[in-house]
């Protein structure tokens, strides 16, 4: 009876068996969907609305998935600290300016283009061939010395910023001594009465109001001799050059609309192989005091304004082309000379950064120099030049117009990133190779706290193996 109970009773449990089985290969789909339905309480509960399964995405109209809000990726990396300020539009408050007019905070805090979402360095195909000497920029600046800084300060590139963060921002042992209402700060040595910084806030414009590469390389010296006491003249000084660069077309209109304004720079010397140049040579683009009022193509139209490939002209060896004697060769040629020459001289500075990349800027002069700013820079993509709006051809003319500065940014801008690659690569690896180094003595002194035992009897051994592996 009890073996005849429980044939019967097998057949229905094996029956169940087989039916279970058979669900769970028929119906996989249930353990997704049976958990996200337990899940969805819980996202209403937390207040956010609960996303489609993945099985169930296809089943969802595309516009309605779109629709749906996103939470935003978690923020990598260190949160930043407070920011100076580093707008690119400055105002020059030489002779001729009706007044020195400051940016009235309508710029917009800008994040760095290059900058990749997840910090790693962005992807960056170089178009020029630079030596390994001319990527590696690092200065033994003596400040304590004799050495000297002389930033080189192109009209409209930021440098009236960047020059107040050489007086004001720079973390030293003496800081400059900037007082209200004067326009130059004191830059003394630590312990002297002599200027390591030769720019318009520290010494003015000593060479002449925005003085180029040919003024400051014939001027600063003998300048600094001056200056400087007679019984250190036996020894030897270094010149650091220095400048800031902007993208042609911006700074073409950063221009325009500062001498829209009334600005002038009509006390410049340009002085060039010891004389200024004449009228015929040189003559102005207005009959008046200055250009006000002046429309964009008044000022395009001027064939001998100054605006034009402003930049190459301010950094090339004037000399070379007989100075602003257009007749002393012919254009195709003086321009290849000039350009080859602001090239060279750019190359060769002990620093020059871009006013489209602020942070960058910062990092290369303090690696070069070694110095420290106390505040970071600031990034701005609204300036007055960002709010001209212009046609196409009117972008085209001002790039035909200034069609060697265009080259010579392409240039700067490459060189620029590589140097910045190549910087970042070195600490990179510098810090990989310390990282290591600080494994390998962590691992010699945890060698040293785990004493040996002396003798070689089994027993020692069997014992000192097990406390390492409690250790472990």
């Amino acid at each position: 009876m009890d073996e005849r109970f429980n044939k019967w009773l097998l057949t229905p449990v094996l029956t169940l068996l087989f039916v279970v089985i058979m669900y769970q290969y028929v119906s996989p789909s249930c353990t997704s969907s049976c958990t996200n339905f337990g899940e969805q309480p819980r996202a209403r509960e937390a207040g956010q609305p609960a996303a489609p399964a993945p099985a169930r995405r296809a089943q969802v109209p595309l516009e309605d998935w779109e629709r749906r809000p996103q939470l935003p990726p978690p923020p990598r990396g260190p949160p930043e600290g407070p920011r100076g300020a580093v707008a690119p539009e400055d105002e020059d408050d030489e002779p001729g300016d009706p007044e020195e007019e400051e940016e009235d905070g309508e710029e917009e805090e800008e994040r760095d283009p290059e900058a990749p979402e997840n910090g790693s360095l962005p992807r960056f195909v170089p178009r020029f061939n630079f030596t390994l000497k001319d990527l590696t920029r690092f200065v033994d600046f003596n400040i304590k010395g004799r050495d000297v800084i002389v930033f080189l300060h192109i009209q409209k590139t930021g440098g009236t910023t960047f020059g107040r963060h050489l007086v004001k921002n720079i973390r030293l042992e003496q800081p400059c001594s900037c007082k209200a209402g004067q326009k130059k700060c004191t830059c003394h040595r630590p312990g002297k009465k002599e200027t390591w910084l030769f720019s318009r806030f520290s010494t003015g414009w000593s060479c002449g109001l925005h003085a180029d590469w040919t003024e400051l390389t014939n001027c600063v010296p003998a300048i600094m001799e001056k200056k400087d006491c007679p019984r250190n003249h036996s020894h030897t000084r270094n010149f650091y050059y220095i400048t800031m660069l902007r993208d042609p077309v911006s700074r073409y209109l950063s221009e325009w609309k500062h001498v829209q304004r009334g600005a002038t720079w009509k006390t410049s010397l340009h002085m060039c192989d010891g004389r200024s140049p004449t009228p015929d040579e040189l003559p102005t683009c207005y009959p008046g005091d200055d250009w006000s009022g002046v429309s964009l193509r008044e000022f395009m139209d001027c064939t001998h304004n100054l605006a034009n490939n402003r930049q190459v002209r301010m950094l090339a060896d004037l000399s070379l082309v007989g100075c602003y004697n257009l007749t002393f060769m012919n254009e195709s040629e003086r321009n290849t000379i000039l350009l080859q020459s602001a090239k060279n001289n750019l190359k060769n500075m002990a620093f020059f950064g871009l006013t489209e990349f602020q942070r960058k800027t910062q990092f290369l002069f303090e690696r070069t120099f070694n110095l420290k700013f106390i505040s970071p820079f600031t990034q701005f993509n609204i300036t007055r030049a960002s709010n001209v709006e212009i046609n196409e051809g009117a972008r085209q003319r001002i790039e035909e117009l200034n069609f060697l500065d265009m080259q010579l940014y392409e240039y700067a801008k490459d060189l620029f990133q590589q140097r910045y690659h190549h910087t970042k690569q070195r600490e990179h690896q510098r810090d990989r190779q310390k990282r290591r180094e600080e494994r390998r003595v962590q691992r010699e002194h945890r060698g040293h706290r785990w004493p040996k035992e002396d003798g070689n009897t089994e027993g020692a051994v069997t014992e000192d193996y097990n406390s390492q592996v409690v250790r472990w």
